[in-house]
């Protein structure tokens, strides 16, 4: 396997755990990445590994927020019974919790079955993703300019609504429709919005990426096979360190943001976003 390869897929697993997770859009930083470190595989290989390295992300908040998103655990049995066994059942608010998970992802999962392809071709290019990049950098700052001093009207995921998840999901939809927007980004945004926290904002966010992103991933992986490309060894090595370096690297990411925003507000990242969009309209024009 060569080395430099190696090195290269180490690179895209750190951008990728690093942007996935702040709403600075990893599509962004991954379009401008390519364009100055190119990886020696074949094209249908590449935009299968750019969607497929997300696998790593996802299992940092599984077992980040697993006590969380694990929906089960043992209950004592009734001991009228006399049977004293323990038995599977829901933790209290898991089922609603998931059923608002569900439903917040149907609008961009819909979507992207039908018109994936369509998406791609039509705005993964560099300035789309950089109108996007500002734009919502923009939106970050003028919300959170007159929506973050208020007093918050959720304040943790359990009194997140049915309503408040359907728009969340809809905001989460302009990620899907426009690469760039960073769908972290957009989600956040939507909860900021109707008056959920930052942290409720950002924890939700993250668990509306598990499904999201491992659904996009197996939409990629399936097309890749059905289209009958087969994956050199050296690819399945690219992969695989691509996947564990963004795994890390999104574990210690996720522990500094939710940190970070106890204490500060999201505008950094708009102004970052705001930036970067216009380094990419620049560079790649």
């Amino acid at each position: 396997m060569n080395i430099i390869e190696i090195l290269k897929a180490v690179l895209f697993g750190i951008v990728e755990g690093i942007t996935e997770w702040l709403p600075i859009s990893s599509t962004g930083h991954m379009i401008l990445v390519d364009e100055f470190v190119h990886l020696n595989v074949s094209d249908s290989f590449y935009k299968m590994f750019q969607v497929v390295i997300q696998l790593g992300a996802i299992m940092a908040v599984v077992i980040l927020f697993w006590d969380k998103l694990w929906p089960f655990c043992m209950k004592q049995a009734d001991k009228s019974s006399g049977s004293g066994r323990s038995k599977v059942a829901w933790k209290d608010g898991a089922l609603d919790m998931w059923l608002k998970i569900i439903v917040a992802c149907i609008p961009a999962a819909v979507v992207g079955l039908i018109f994936d392809d369509k998406i791609d071709e039509l705005f993964y290019h560099p300035l789309p993703v950089a109108l996007a990049l500002i734009i919502v950098g923009v939106l970050f700052i003028v919300v959170e300019t007159f929506c973050g001093n208020r007093k918050p009207v959720i304040e943790n995921i359990s009194q997140i609504t049915f309503k408040a998840a359907v728009i969340i999901g809809v905001f989460q939809l302009l990620a899907a429709v426009f690469p760039g927007t960073s769908r972290s980004g957009a989600t956040i945004i939507g909860a900021l919005l109707i008056g959920v926290s930052r942290a409720a904002a950002a924890e939700f966010t993250f668990f509306l990426a598990v499904p999201v992103m491992f659904g996009a991933s197996l939409l990629k992986a399936v097309k890749y096979i059905a289209e009958g490309a087969a994956m050199t060894g050296g690819e399945l090595g690219i992969l695989v360190v691509g996947t564990l370096v963004a795994f890390i690297v999104s574990v210690l990411v996720i522990k500094f943001f939710m940190s970070y925003i106890k204490k500060h507000d999201f505008k950094i990242f708009g102004w970052y976003r705001i930036i970067l969009g216009i380094i990419v309209m620049i560079v790649l024009r």
